[in-house]
Parts: C-alpha cells; structure tokens; sequence
C-alpha cells in the first residue's frame, strides 16, 4: 500500500481538526480573568507538548494501519488462489472493491480479473516502505503544526485576553476552511459544511473539557 499521497484529504482534514481540538481545549480552559504570564506560558508547553506527543502516537498507528492492510492484501489474495468454486473468487473480489467498482464489474470481467491476480503472483510481505514513513511523518506533521497557528498569539502579544480573542478567531476561520475542504470532498455545499465544523469544533472542544480532557 502506498502512502496515500501521505494521506487522502478526508484523512488530512482530520488530522487537522484532532490538533486543532487538542490545543482548544488548553487554550479554552484557561480562565483570562486570572491568568498571567506564567499560565500563558505553562498552557502553551503543555498544548505543544500534548500534540506533540499525539503526533508521534497517530504517526505509529498509521504505520501499523499500514502492515494491517499490506497483510489483509495478502489474506484477500490467498482466499482467491484457493477458491473453489468461480463464484467464490467473484464474492471474494467484489468484496475486496469499493461497491460502487464492484456493482459495474460483469462477471466474466471478475475471471479475467481473478487470472490476472493469480499471474501477477502475491503482494509483498507485510513490511514498512519509504512511502510508509513519509505518510507517518504527513500525520506527525498535520497534528503538530495543526498547533502552532492557534498558539501564535500567545506568542507574540503581551494582553492575555487579546490573545485569546486573537487565538479564537484564528481556530474559528481554521475550523471553516476544513469544513470547507471537507464539503469539496463529500462533494456538499461547502460554506454549510464550514459553518457546521466550527459549531462541530466548539461542542467536540466543550465536551472534551467538560470531561477533564
């Protein structure tokens, strides 16, 4: 399995929309009213930290999604070369292809297709390629840098509250253009879509830190 391009852009959208949540839910608890410098500064480790360390996780299990479908490649294969029966190798194909491919292919086409399977020989072995690892690193990198845009204005100005209304309205229009890519890719009206993941953001945020998150 390749990399996917390091990832389809459904699965870039969410990467991003995790980040962006993580970090909203350090930025959202901190209380302004009572925060000084050193808050600031604690709340920005901890929410660089935080994506930082689920970068690494959702990269490691990228790279195991990986092994996991090379090996299901290989089940799927063994299952045709052993069928018994042509419908068997049919069933067995079209269950392989997305429904929509599936429904188009005539029978004889999924015989034809089953032989040239079988001639091509085994997909390989479920190991780690190059392309692997660069997709693993596309996850680290979404979910890392996902961050930054929204920690910024802690950064850069001194106000506390300032920055909050700044960091705020940066994740506001980060949440609508990931709704809008979202609604390009499920081929929907893409300022509902946008609007929709702002407000999606907003509880999914209030949830998490309603239950400690």
């Amino acid at each position: 399995m390749a990399a996917k391009h390091v990832l389809d852009p459904s699965d870039r959208i969410a990467e991003v929309l995790f980040g962006l949540i993580m970090v909203l839910t350090f930025t959202g608890s901190l209380s302004m009213t009572e925060a000084g410098r050193e808050d600031v500064h604690a709340m920005l480790i901890g929410a660089l930290g935080c994506n930082l360390a689920w970068g690494v996780i959702d990269g490691v299990f990228y790279l195991m999604g990986c092994v996991a479908e090379r090996g299901r490649d290989r089940a799927t294969y063994r299952a045709v070369q052993q069928a018994a029966t042509p419908l068997e190798a049919r069933r067995l194909i079209a269950d392989a292809l997305p429904p929509v491919l599936a429904s188009a292919i005539a029978p004889d086409e999924f015989d034809r297709l089953r032989q040239r399977l079988l001639e091509m020989g085994p997909p390989q072995v479920a190991r780690l390629t190059r392309s692997d690892w660069r997709g693993a690193a596309g996850v680290f990198l979404l979910v890392f840098l996902s961050t930054l845009p929204v920690a910024v204005p802690f950064i850069v100005m001194e106000d506390p509250m300032s920055a909050l209304r700044a960091s705020n309205a940066v994740a506001i229009l980060m949440l609508f253009a990931a709704g809008v890519a979202y609604g390009s890719v499920v081929e929907r009206t893409r300022w509902l879509l946008g609007i929709g993941m702002v407000f999606l953001g907003a509880v999914l945020v209030a949830l998490t830190i309603v239950l400690g998150g």
